[in-house]
């Protein structure tokens, strides 16, 4: 019995075949998926996916990457879909710095090679500022309306480290969050155990070049971490570069057992029963 705890099932990768790509993720014992919300309209068609579907649960928030053109509005929004009985967590939300203005191909090779700031760059690191300040400034909403509600988050971190805890650790205690995709290091898994968050896995865990990662796999300890597979991204092997979908959660599991040496069973149990204390699912009939 598995879990995949993060996945974009409304997303139009799924619209020709998506009762079969559900249906195929319960034939590999995938037997609870959770729909991420990354705007008001995807956190309302994953409430149309758990209304349809007994094992289908999800979670409402707004990505980061997302912010920029969501309406005065969309807390006190999301405030009202997360009522929703099948919400079992706030978000993804947090912070992501990849794409910011000044990070364009010229500014990053001018900066690089000058040891500074280019002339004529104001415009763009201002413009950073105004992304960076929006993004904390959803995030900060998101987790305040997480811990009114007493729910946990989903927090999305990209190249944005020491701000996406700044921003959690006042909430130390009031709610746990996390942080999905996970591909850092055993130290930064390390911070965020101590802090009482965790951690989930997708299937870069397959790839073989994630040697950082694998060593990471192999000492956290159990129960500080969850399966995902952010589908319909990041497919694990043998299925790199095709569609991922929520079945594959299996693989991902297999290669986490491997790498810990011990079984696919006890992979299950472990992670099955860490994401039922975090995202408290209501039981179905």
């Amino acid at each position: 019995m598995l879990i995949d705890t993060h996945s974009h099932l409304d997303f139009p990768d799924f619209d020709a075949d998506r009762a079969d790509v559900i249906q195929r993720a319960s034939q590999a014992g995938v037997t609870r998926l959770i729909s991420i919300g990354t705007t008001l309209e995807t956190s309302r068609a994953a409430l149309a996916l758990a209304d349809s579907y007994p094992h289908v649960f999800a979670t409402v928030g707004l990505h980061p990457s997302e912010v920029q053109e969501a309406p005065d509005s969309a807390i006190e929004q999301l405030a009202k879909l997360a009522q929703h009985p099948k919400v079992v967590a706030l978000g993804e939300c947090g912070l992501d710095y990849h794409r910011l203005p000044s990070r364009s191909t010229p500014f990053a090779e001018s900066s690089s090679t000058t040891g500074g700031v280019p002339p004529g760059s104001e415009e763009l690191l201002l413009a950073d500022a105004e992304i960076k300040n929006r993004q904390a400034t959803f995030f900060q909403e998101q987790l305040d309306l997480a811990a009114r509600l007493q729910l946990n988050v989903v927090v999305h971190q990209r190249d944005s480290w020491a701000d996406t805890l700044s921003n959690l650790k006042p909430f130390s205690g009031r709610l746990r969050a996390v942080f999905h995709c996970f591909s850092g290091s055993h130290t930064q898994a390390q911070e965020l155990i101590e802090l009482g968050h965790s951690i989930s896995f997708t299937g870069i865990v397959t790839f073989k070049n994630a040697r950082d990662l694998h060593a990471c796999v192999q000492k956290v300890p159990a129960g500080s971490f969850f399966l995902e597979t952010d589908c319909p991204y990041l497919s694990p092997e043998p299925h790199r570069g095709k569609r991922c979908e929520p079945a594959y959660t299996r693989l991902v599991a297999e290669r986490v057992a491997s790498l810990r040496g011990t079984t696919l069973e006890e992979i299950a149990r472990e992670t099955t029963s860490a994401a039922e204390k975090f995202f408290r699912f209501p039981s179905i009939s």
